[in-house]
């Protein structure tokens, strides 16, 4: 042991490094080589190196112990949530809706729904939303919005089998143009686009998302049950 404390030494480790390597204390590593001249210091670019090396090893230790907790909450998480009724799904997809939906503007009433996403889960989620709100399939029209440069028929397969819905259901892509001077993250095979569902003759549905939003968003304080339409809440189910 004396031996291979040496000779670390000699490599110009510090004593903190030799006795983390070894596993022997600082201060036996201090007794066996105080006969040794102090190593000369360390150049820039090796103290960079091994600062490099021992964030790798923290992170290579950290990591793995981090996303386990993570997985911990999630899972844990879920278990709070549960199966869903027909009624908190109404809910959850009006709130979502309000988020990534088209919204009329004060300067333009459209009244029509319109969802882009790029997370397979949660276009998975709209068109369970609809079909609990009593849409028919036949109904949506699907369209993919993608960069030029990617595989736009791979995506386009990709967005049938996420909807399972029918070929003629989806209109010709969006292409974006690809621009040389942007650095995209996006990239890769992985990469699908966004998907747009518009919902035909959605009038009375786009009203409807918007009285659950406003209910679902409204708060604790009910002293404003006035500013919802009549039917609003009478159209949640439970």
């Amino acid at each position: 042991m004396r031996a291979q404390v040496r000779a670390l030494r000699e490599r110009g480790l510090a004593y903190n490094e030799i006795a983390a390597e070894l596993g022997v204390s600082k201060s036996s590593v201090s007794l066996w080589v105080r006969d040794l001249p102090r190593p000369e210091g360390l150049s820039y670019e090796e103290c960079r190196r091994r600062a490099t090396e021992g964030v790798r090893k923290y992170w290579d230790a950290e990591r793995p112990l981090r996303e386990a907790e993570r997985a911990a909450v999630r899972v844990a998480a879920a278990h709070e949530i549960g199966l869903l009724s027909d009624r908190e799904i109404l809910i959850a997809g009006a709130v979502a809706y309000w988020c990534e939906g088209g919204k009329n503007k004060p300067h333009r009433r459209d009244d029509r729904v319109s969802f882009i996403n790029s997370d397979p889960a949660l276009v998975k989620f709209f068109l369970r939303f609809l079909d609990v709100a009593g849409i028919d399939p036949g109904r949506l029209v699907f369209r993919a919005y993608i960069h030029e440069s990617a595989d736009i028929d791979a995506a386009q397969r990709f967005w049938l089998d996420v909807t399972q819905a029918e070929p003629a259901q989806f209109r010709n892509p969006t292409l974006k143009r690809h621009n040389a001077r942007t650095v995209r993250k996006n990239t890769g095979d992985d990469y699908r686009g966004c998907l747009r569902i518009d919902v035909l003759c959605s009038t009375e549905l786009y009203r409807k998302i918007e009285g659950w939003a406003e209910a679902a968003m409204r708060g604790p304080n009910r002293s404003d049950e006035a500013t919802v339409s009549p039917g609003s809440r009478a159209d949640l189910p439970g």
